[in-house]
């Protein structure tokens, strides 16, 4: 009796975890920036961060999209009127192999850097190891380096 109302059991909780609706599952597309140069901006995400173009359907001289990731795109929309402040909690994040080598990549383009604290030129060490540093592109958007491995 103990074996059949353990099967019973068993049976029932499978049937209820299966019949259980499965949420849908997320993934990163794009993220949008709007921005004020359209050609300098393009410029700074190619050359100083990195960002491999990729084609945009638009073809009207107002967009750039970049791939970021797999199936992941950066697209800068020109047409904001000025730059914005924003805060260094809202940013964009690139992993790289070195952070260092990135540091000379910054300085060789003479974009200043800081760490998380605000200090200049500096870079931050975290408990977990990884190297980060932060900047601002263009347009006033916080953007991060850091050389996390995942």
């Amino acid at each position: 009796m103990k074996k059949y109302t353990i099967c019973v059991l068993l049976s029932l909780i499978t049937m209820t975890a299966s019949a259980q609706p499965s949420r849908p599952k997320a993934i990163l597309n794009h993220i949008a920036l709007y921005v004020v140069n359209l050609n300098t901006s393009t410029s700074f995400y190619r050359d100083i961060i990195g960002l491999d173009t990729i084609p945009e359907p638009f073809h009207d001289g107002k967009h750039t999209w970049f791939s970021v990731g797999p199936k992941s795109h950066l697209h800068l929309i020109q047409g904001a009127s000025t730059v914005q402040q924003h805060l260094k909690n809202n940013h964009l994040c690139f992993s790289v192999a070195s952070v260092e080598d990135f540091v000379r990549q910054l300085e060789k383009h003479q974009v200043d850097y800081e760490n998380w604290a605000g200090e200049k030129k500096a870079v931050t060490n975290r408990v977990d190891g990884v190297k980060q540093l932060y900047f601002k592109d263009p347009d006033g958007y916080w953007i991060e380096i850091n050389d996390a491995k995942e």
